[in-house]
């Protein structure tokens, strides 16, 4: 066994570039937001991103005389703006007397005995891409930002705090939050709010929208169940020609969805704690889908020798090898995302007046 161990150490077999492609090859499941693939994927050479902002406008053209000079047009000024990417890392290491510690147990039709190496590698799997392992973290960590970024902000997931609001970045006012009174046994009709909704970031778009373009709402629980069961949605599910229930969907991190006066609702499913991941209770988030160019996800490069000046990957894994006295084997996961939004203007929020 002391001569499997060894050889563990002076292995190349978990190589950084293996081990980095072999992410890239197989990877991990994403979160509602990563599934929608709402994210222009980004990648950069370069530690920070330029974004380029010119604002186009229409003019009304005044009459002239014949053979006199009309009006000329003026040319929009453009505006460069830089923003650092930010880091993401997290670890784990494996020692060897949690190796020692593993009963061996025959496996397989054979019942050939589970040695050093195969106990490592599955630690590795298990630890590396398990549900609770690094990359796991890591995807978890990017629904947070992805969520944040529906909303105009990139927070920094370990206290909450804003590293950009893309309102303030692009010097815009942020929209007023909409009202829904969605008390028990009001008559009101919702369409008009929804309306002034889809107007808003329609004219807001300026053009970024296309015919392919839904708008996209994600409820907190308690205004979801009561929009659910406004009379003015029940009335429409209730006269629809083969009427179905609010239906479950393909939305894996979402408890329901249904598409109501063009709009798709989503009963967003957070993280289990219920705070960490999460819309609140009485708030919903609107968002378009399917508009190229409003919602990008920048990567940078990696800091290891091999990667600096490359494409940004969306995650690296790095091993570091005790190969001195041979008691530990470390593994580090790396990612650089920034999740941008360049139109902040046609993001909405909207809160249950119940």
């Amino acid at each position: 066994m002391a001569g499997e161990i060894i050889d563990i150490f002076n292995s190349d077999a978990f190589s950084a570039l293996t081990l980095t492609q072999g992410v890239q090859r197989n990877p991990y499941q994403p979160g509602a937001l990563g599934r929608l693939n709402i994210f222009d994927p980004n990648p950069i050479r370069t530690t920070a991103v330029s974004v380029e902002e010119r604002t186009g406008t229409l003019k009304l053209i005044g009459f002239s005389e014949r053979g006199t000079e009309g009006a000329q047009r003026t040319t929009e000024k453009r505006k460069m703006r830089y923003f650092d990417v930010p880091r993401l890392m997290h670890s784990d290491t494996i020692h060897t007397y949690e190796i020692q510690n593993i009963r061996e147990f025959p496996e397989g039709p054979t019942g050939q005995i589970v040695t050093v190496p195969m106990q490592l590698e599955r630690e590795v799997a298990r630890r590396l891409a398990g549900p609770t392992g690094l990359l796991a973290s890591v995807e978890y960590t990017k629904e947070y930002l992805r969520l944040a970024a529906v909303q105009g902000l990139v927070l920094n997931p370990a206290d909450g705090s804003v590293l950009y609001n893309w309102f303030d970045e692009f010097q815009i006012n942020q929209a007023t939050e909409v009202g829904f009174n969605l008390a028990a046994g009001t008559a009101n009709s919702l369409r008009p709010i929804i309306n002034g909704i889809k107007r808003s970031m329609a004219r807001k778009a300026q053009g970024a929208f296309t015919q392919a373009t839904r708008i996209m709402a994600l409820c907190g629980d308690v205004f979801y169940d009561q929009f659910s069961n406004h009379p003015d949605v029940i009335r429409t599910f209730l006269n629809w020609e083969g009427a179905r229930d609010i239906r479950d969907d393909a939305f894996g991190d979402a408890f329901a969805s249904f598409d109501f006066d063009g709009i798709t609702w989503v009963n967003y499913r957070g993280s289990d704690d219920n705070s960490t991941v999460k819309i609140p209770d009485d708030k919903v988030k609107f968002f378009p889908v399917n508009a190229p160019g409003i919602f990008q996800e920048v990567m940078a490069p990696g800091e290891s020798a091999e990667f600096i000046n490359q494409p940004g990957a969306p995650v690296y894994v790095l091993p570091i090898v005790d190969r001195d006295r041979r008691m530990w084997w470390k593994m580090e996961a790396y990612a650089y995302p920034l999740y941008l939004c360049t139109r902040p203007e046609v993001l909405l929020s909207g809160r249950s007046e119940a």
